[in-house]
Order: structure tokens, then C-alpha cells, then sequence
């Protein structure tokens, strides 16, 4: 049998040692885990944005327990859950939205429990470092083996924080989406995906030239299958191949700095 899965994405910072600091708990728990770094760089305090991030990769990744902290309320009333989605993965981390995007990609709730079996945490747990002293330790728990039903009692889905991704909008003509993430070039992921946009103004061909309304402004790109079909410093619009969807970007450039765009922003995408 293959050795149990665990994957990890956390608001830590990839300069931080908490993330080493948590696998060290959980391999001292289960040894020969394999434990994948989703990433440790999402913007502090951004569970939209750890969400995203966590729902656009989780299909990929082998049925397993999954371990997520983006918690800026660590240590108040919200609560440490665990979530067993349809597929067959447990999904680990706060009640405050992150996880819910992520479960539905996997088919959708089966059942969810309170994190409240202290027996699974580490003996001494500190109040603002959940990650290290709950999360870790119940997920390498579970990932040995341990029953669901031990990690603490049920919870009805309908009590758990929702948090719902944007969509796209297809209205005849046009394309309402917005930006959903901003990777280290400055490429903007917008919601939705290929079809949407083809819903919306019929089926686009590279170097077809279209236009985006931001909130102040009205640019002309091109859609490109890539970036060095356009020359550098020119926007394009093309089909991300990490996060399967939408994005801008300017080739050898920073789309997010050159339209003022950040998470969350309204995008509008039409023909010229």
C-alpha cells in the first residue's frame, strides 16, 4: 500500500519556519507520510485567496487529508473542523469559508466534525498557533488511520462559513468576470473559463483583438495561446494553464501593475 497523503497550504510565508515546524508534528505522528507543499505564500489574512488557490489544485492531487490555515481568527469562537468530501478526502483547517470551495470540486460535503478530541491535538496548544498544535496533529491522526468519528461530533453542513468564489457572468455581448488571483508576475486569473467567454461573444482566435472595461478605463488586448506571441509589454487575455481559466496578462510584464488591478476587481471583456 502506498503511504498516506497529506497535502498543506498555508498564509505562513515561504521565509517562516512554521510550515517545517508542522511537518516535523506531523511526521512525528506519521512517519512515513508524504507531505506535499501546496504553498506557504498566500497573502496574509486572504481566505478568498488561499480558497482559490486550494480549489484550483486540489482535482490533481491523490485522494487524501488535506491541511489548510489561512486563519486570521485563530484563537476566537471560530471553529476547528474536519470535512470528509465526496471523492473520499478529509479536509482540515478553520471554519471561516476556506475549505467549502475546495469540498465542492471534490464532489461536495459528505459529512463534517468538530476538531474538539483533544486527545488528536498536542498535549500544550497555544491560542495563536492552531496550524502547529491542532490542525497538524489531527490531520497526521487521520491520515494513520484514525476513525473520523473520533475526531469530535458531528456538525450540521448548513452551520459551516460558506464562501463562494466569483463567477462569470455571460451577458450577449460581453463577459462580467473578476479577478480571483494575482500570481508573482503580475498575471491576473479571472473567474470563469474558455467556454464562458465564448458563451459570450462567440468563439475567440488568437490574436482576435478584444477589449476590457476596468472600473475607470477601457483597454484593447488580444486573445494569445501564449505570451510570446505578442511582443513584449503588450496585454493579452489567453487560458491559464495552472489554474484552467481566464487571465490577463502583459508579456514580460506585470498586468496587475499596468491596470491597476488587485483581487476582486470587476472585469468586463467585450469585442472591440
Amino acid at each position: 500500500m502506498s503511504s498516506p497523503f497529506i497535502s498543506f497550504l498555508t498564509d505562513f510565508g515561504e521565509r517562516a519556519t512554521a510550515p517545517a515546524v508542522c511537518r516535523g508534528v506531523m511526521w512525528n505522528i506519521c512517519p512515513d507520510a508524504r507531505i506535499l507543499d501546496l504553498t506557504h505564500a498566500v497573502t496574509a489574512f486572504s481566505i478568498r485567496e488561499g480558497a482559490f488557490l486550494l480549489w484550483s489544485t486540489i482535482g490533481y492531487l491523490p485522494v487524501g487529508v488535506h491541511v489548510a490555515v489561512v486563519d486570521p481568527g485563530v484563537g476566537t469562537s471560530r471553529r476547528p473542523i474536519v470535512i470528509r468530501a465526496e471523492r473520499g478526502d478529509l479536509l482540515i483547517g478553520p471554519d471561516n469559508g476556506l475549505l467549502r470551495p475546495a469540498a465542492a470540486r471534490l464532489g461536495g460535503i459528505l459529512e463534517a466534525r468538530l476538531a474538539a478530541n483533544r486527545a488528536l491535538w498536542l498535549p500544550e496548544t497555544s491560542n495563536n498557533f492552531h496550524g502547529r498544535d491542532i490542525f497538524s496533529p489531527v490531520a497526521a491522526h487521520l491520515a494513520r488511520g484514525v476513525a473520523l468519528q473520533e475526531v469530535g461530533p458531528p456538525l450540521a453542513t448548513d452551520t459551516l462559513i460558506d464562501l463562494e468564489l466569483p463567477a462569470a457572468s455571460v451577458r450577449e455581448g460581453r463577459l462580467n468576470t473578476a479577478v480571483v488571483f494575482v500570481d508573482r508576475f503580475g498575471n491576473c486569473r479571472l473567474a470563469g473559463d474558455l467556454p464562458d467567454l465564448n458563451g459570450a461573444i462567440g468563439p475567440v482566435t488568437t490574436g482576435q483583438r478584444l477589449a476590457i472595461q476596468l472600473a475607470a478605463a477601457r483597454h484593447e488586448v488580444v486573445w494569445s495561446s501564449t505570451f510570446g506571441l505578442v511582443d513584449p509589454g503588450k496585454a493579452l487575455l489567453y487560458r491559464d494553464g495552472d489554474t484552467a481559466g481566464l487571465a490577463l496578462a502583459v508579456n514580460q510584464g506585470s498586468a496587475a501593475e499596468q491596470f491597476g488591478l488587485a483581487l476582486g476587481d470587476l472585469v468586463r471583456i467585450e469585442t472591440v
